[in-house]
């Protein structure tokens, strides 16, 4: 496994982030969970990623209990705030991130996260307050840093200009594929001149670029888009995408891996990134998942991947 500092933090962190979106504590049962938890710690992957609005606390309070016995010291642990977890507790105000904080380390069952994320921008509350919040967080020693995700380029800068006296932002978590690339365009650059690193999400583009969806045959049972999740998944859908898909397998089988690995390699062979965030159900599928962070791949091929995809990018 492959470790990576985290933008300018002094954090480090595995190539590969295990994620808690739609797994653990709700889709997936808790004896699976800890199956894949286990096997992610086997693989070498220090580094996790949860928020307090994935199954409202869920997530959190199933890997507070998986976690409680491990050393703190062996594992990265980053969460997240802003959705609403009740209908008055929302946002990045002052009040709401303290509140978010305790909140979620008293279900993470730890005194400190290493990474506190923004998980969206809040254009209710002024940002001089957020950040102040944020940095009292850090200060009072409840996170070791700071991030944000999916913001927008001018919310960035903006954040940034504050720091100092505010803490600086660390990390960026944007979701970031073979398929989905809008990142490039500013978020990366301003995060590198800014040293912010990227964690991204859905490097497997909804797990579309593992090459399981066939165009036009019936999508498999017990996957993703043949489930409750169908509706995120949308346009990855698409016959001309998955036809353009299809034709990765070649290159996957020249680089000696599958292509969900390839999808992977290519992700971690970009500029800017730290680590990318992979789910996990089965312990089976992590270790796939992890194998790619060791993965030696030309990037000519690499390359030649991106060129067969160009045509049917999302973004």
């Amino acid at each position: 496994m492959q470790y990576r500092q985290l933008g300018d933090s002094g954090i480090e962190v595995s190539a590969i982030c295990l994620g808690s979106w739609l797994t653990y504590g709700v889709g997936v049962d808790d004896g699976a969970g800890r199956a894949c938890v286990d096997a992610a710690f086997d693989a070498g992957i220090n580094f996790i990623d949860t928020a307090n609005i994935y199954g409202v606390g869920a997530a959190e309070e199933f890997l507070g209990d998986a976690l409680k016995d491990r050393p703190r010291d062996s594992y990265v642990l980053a969460t997240k705030l802003f959705f609403p977890m009740t209908e008055t507790d929302k946002g990045l105000s002052a009040p709401q991130v303290a509140k978010q904080i305790d909140a979620s380390l008293t279900r993470l069952k730890t005194d400190y996260v290493d990474l506190y994320q923004c998980h969206r921008y809040d254009p209710d509350t002024p940002l001089e307050e957020t950040m102040e919040a944020l940095s009292e967080v850090v200060r009072s020693g409840k996170a070791r840093a700071i991030g944000f995700s999916e913001w927008a380029p001018d919310q960035i800068e903006a954040a940034l200009a504050l720091a100092p006296p505010s803490v600086k932002f660390v990390s960026s978590q944007p979701q970031y594929s073979l398929l989905y690339r809008r990142a490039e365009a500013k978020v990366i650059p301003i995060s590198m001149a800014n040293g912010i690193g990227q964690i991204v999400w859905s490097p497997l583009a909804m797990g579309v670029l593992s090459g399981k969806y066939a165009p036009g045959a019936e999508v498999p049972a017990g996957s993703r888009a043949a489930g409750d999740d169908a509706h995120f998944m949308g346009r990855y859908l698409a016959g001309p995408v998955l036809e353009a898909v299809q034709k990765l397998k070649p290159l996957a089988e020249a680089a000696g891996c599958t292509t969900a690995q390839l999808a992977i390699a290519w992700v971690l062979a970009q500029p800017g990134i730290a680590s990318a965030i992979v789910g996990a159900s089965r312990p089976g599928q992590l270790k796939e998942t992890a194998a790619a962070a060791d993965l030696a791949i030309d990037p000519a091929l690499l390359a030649e991947a991106a060129a067969i995809l160009e045509g049917v990018r999302i973004s």
